[in-house]
């Protein structure tokens, strides 16, 4: 099925209120939209999704680590392995309306337009909103997607304590979202995820569609570094271990190594505190946070390396100690080529413009893809914004992907 004789489209004022209205789920008494996995908050705007995943006529489905599931079968098809769609739902704290939301709602906008239109496809397709793809109140990252695709065992994901103290199995059942399937119940033949590009290049660029060809690999550390403290005013600067100064040396190391990877490498230090921290003496600690990223898995151990042999120079250069601790390990991944292309080919159809891309950030597209064939689909972002409250895409650069994500899940559920 493709644009030029299926004559079909999404229903774009139905995608564009869901998102709206979606959106308003979760607000504070300031307005601030913050839907942390599990909180009452989440269970909010869960309710509103499932109750549109039944007013579609689909089945839920709910696993245990509680990722929501609307399929669309028939007796024709249900023995096949299905088109599997999705992203989630939960935010960050003080969120846009858009980052993962979109690819839940434009799932649930493809199934519900061809199940109107009369279609009947070769095999089932389904909608998923994954648990805790943020990982703000609870970790790792990406969870319920991780739990889904085997690489976390269901006990361990649910037995997470979060940054308040409670524990995810908990409030799962507290909202009423712990579920009796197991995850991984569906064996998909397919995912394909539409996500907003999170970035600036389309919107810098003036392509209206990427077709997302890998993501990156990330390497998450908390490195500590003990030096000595003393009088800011009495210590020669030749005379001091400072934990500050050494960790500013990391710093701009990481930055010079980003800088001279012609754009493959990013660098971050998100986080970093100092102890005692007073005005006037020097830090006898620094604690900080490194985020690594690089699509090529051989890179990305290379500047982990780099890190690792920079930070013994380090110690003996300014009599410091450095640990370093692990935090979060993602292989690089390559999504499958066959799909890629076809987001090309439909996007071309379709009369818009496509570049090949990779995702800077981390999706529930790249767990998926440990057991089947995956995709994704990037719309722009204005400004590159987002995780923010003025994230923002075109209403037209909505509906232009989720009509492409149409057409590509069009021509996949009806491929025996």
């Amino acid at each position: 099925m493709t644009a030029a004789n299926s004559k079909l489209s999404i229903n774009p004022e139905r995608l564009m209120r869901h998102l709206k209205e979606l959106g308003q789920t979760g607000r504070d008494s300031e307005g601030k939209l913050s839907r942390l996995a599990a909180s009452a908050e989440d269970k909010e705007g869960r309710d509103l999704l499932v109750s549109w995943i039944k007013e579609a006529g689909l089945k839920v489905e709910v696993d245990r680590i509680g990722n929501i599931f609307g399929i669309w079968s028939d007796e024709d098809n249900i023995e096949e392995e299905p088109i599997l769609l999705g992203s989630h739902i939960d935010t960050v704290i003080n969120a846009g309306i858009y980052d993962g939301c979109l690819g839940v709602l434009a799932g649930l906008e493809v199934i519900t337009a061809l199940k109107e239109k009369g279609f009947s496809t070769t095999r089932p397709i389904a909608v998923a909103a994954f648990t805790n793809e943020e990982g703000v109140r609870y970790q790792p990252d990406m969870m319920g997607s991780l739990v889904y695709a085997g690489g976390m065992p269901a006990e361990e994901a649910l037995a997470s304590v979060g940054v308040d103290g409670t524990t995810l199995g908990e409030e799962l059942e507290r909202i009423g979202y712990a579920g009796a399937r197991e995850p991984g119940f569906l064996k998909q033949r397919a995912y394909i995820e539409l996500h907003v590009e999170q970035g600036p290049i389309l919107d810098k660029t003036g392509i209206p569609i990427g077709a997302v060809e890998n993501l990156q690999g990330i390497s998450w550390q908390r490195i500590k570094i003990e030096g000595v403290a003393n009088h800011a005013g009495t210590t020669p600067t030749d005379m001091r271990h400072d934990a500050g100064l050494a960790a500013a040396r990391v710093i701009t190391f990481l930055r010079d190594r980003a800088n001279s990877s012609g754009g493959k490498t990013l660098a971050t230090i998100g986080t970093i505190e100092f102890e005692p921290n007073a005005v006037n003496v020097i830090p006898s600690r620094a604690t900080f946070t490194v985020d690594l990223r690089n699509p090529n898995e051989e890179k990305l151990k290379e500047e982990e390396e780099a890190l690792a042999d920079y930070l013994k120079e380090l110690e003996l250069s300014e009599g410091v100690s450095i640990a370093a601790e692990q935090l979060v390990r993602f292989k690089p991944v390559d999504f499958d080529e066959s799909i890629v292309r076809l987001v090309e080919r439909i996007a071309g159809e379709h009369g818009l413009q496509s570049r090949r891309m990779t995702s800077g950030a981390g999706q529930d597209a790249q767990m998926v893809a440990r057991v089947c064939p995956a995709a994704m689909i990037f719309v722009p972002s204005i400004g590159g914004i987002s995780h923010n409250p003025k994230e923002l895409t075109k209403a037209e650069d909505i509906i232009a992907g989720a009509n492409v994500l149409l057409d590509v899940v069009g021509n996949l559920a009806f491929d025996k």
